[in-house]
């Protein structure tokens, strides 16, 4: 079996963003791609907003901003309700550990939102999805929504928000921290990253991704100590296990992974260095999810290509990434016999 590119393509094809970053991207039934990222002038500003372009046969459309306003907007997450429409959760904060989550929905294909309204009236700090796209859960709890979160108001920790409804109200689950063995230092980048300042203050895991096999449910964490981390989940997303290293290096920067034809398939920067540099981003494939082995670097050159969403759709697995932080890559891959 083989993975190969079935086409390759930048979603901005109009230049005037200074930067795009954190996409998701959502295929649709009529073979179009959605992809949606933050921009603006950098990470962190408040001229950033929520944009959204569509990919018909790896071809983008014009690129258009749907949320913005007065404060920074970050890290869009597509997903689908169960009765077919779109769904965006966001967040907005000038400061990432008081940030609150947002939501849009659409009925008419992604061709217009509802006005935003809060995910969890009240919150701070950030409910539903951080970056990674929410899973539906088939063994056990059969419709069962797992959005995988993370609080970076002092440590660093994960959790999920549990949807039994559809995505219209949310639990929290038990959170996942570090041992303190592994809460190491945080070091100055190796190289420079265009990044808010407040990131680099932060130890711990956040981030998750998550995927569910015959065994339970499992996360994968973007961490500070080096090494991507693994929790593993029983009781359907409820608790989790003390996060354990999984041996593959994590920059701590963003990581993302789907269950596809039986495999895994994991895309990350694999740099042991806290806050190190983000090339190259790397496919890999898992048959056990645990031993993992190398299926192409997607991008390798002295750039930023970070920040990596991982889905599948149609018999086919779709990946993209922030590209030198002015651009997104989309990749459609199919398995070959």
């Amino acid at each position: 079996m083989e993975l190969c590119r079935q086409w390759s393509a930048l979603a901005v094809k109009d230049p005037r963003f200074e930067m795009c970053h954190a996409s998701t991207i959502l295929p649709r039934p009529d073979g179009s791609v959605l992809c949606a990222f933050f921009s603006g002038s950098r990470e962190g500003a408040s001229d950033t907003g929520i944009s959204l372009v569509t990919l018909k046969d790896g071809h983008p459309g014009d690129a258009r901003v749907i949320a913005s306003g007065s404060e920074a907007h970050w890290n869009p997450v597509l997903f689908t309700y169960p009765d077919g429409d779109i769904g965006i959760i966001y967040k907005v904060g000038n400061v990432i550990a008081s940030w609150r989550s947002y939501v849009i929905r659409s009925s008419d294909g992604a061709r217009t939102f509802s006005e935003p309204k809060e995910l969890v009236a009240g919150d701070k700090g950030g409910r539903g999805p951080v970056r990674n796209q929410p899973i539906v859960l088939r063994y056990g709890k059969p419709s069962r929504y797992l959005c995988p979160a993370s609080l970076e108001d002092g440590e660093w920790r994960a959790f999920c928000d549990i949807s039994d409804d559809g995505m219209r109200s949310f639990k929290k689950s038990a959170e996942v921290r570090l041992d303190k063995k592994d809460l190491l230092s945080t070091r100055e980048a190796e190289h420079v990253i265009p990044l808010s300042a407040q990131s680099f203050s932060g130890r711990g895991v956040i981030q998750p991704t998550l995927f569910e096999d015959s065994e339970g449910v499992h996360m994968l964490l973007r961490s500070s100590a080096g090494y991507i981390f693994r929790s593993d989940s029983k009781d359907y997303g409820e608790s989790w296990s003390v996060p354990y290293s999984t041996g593959i290096p994590n920059n701590n920067s963003g990581i993302s992974c789907a269950m596809y034809k039986g495999r895994l398939y994991l895309a990350c920067n694999p740099v042991a260095a806290n806050f190190g540099r983000r090339t190259p981003i790397t496919l890999f494939s898992s048959s056990d999810t645990r031993t993992f082995y190398k299926v192409e670097d997607m991008d390798s050159e002295a750039a930023e290509f970070s920040y990596p969403c991982v889905t599948t759709f149609g018999g086919a697995l779709f990946v993209s990434y922030t590209y030198k932080r002015k651009n997104i890559r989309v990749i459609k891959y199919k398995q070959t016999d």
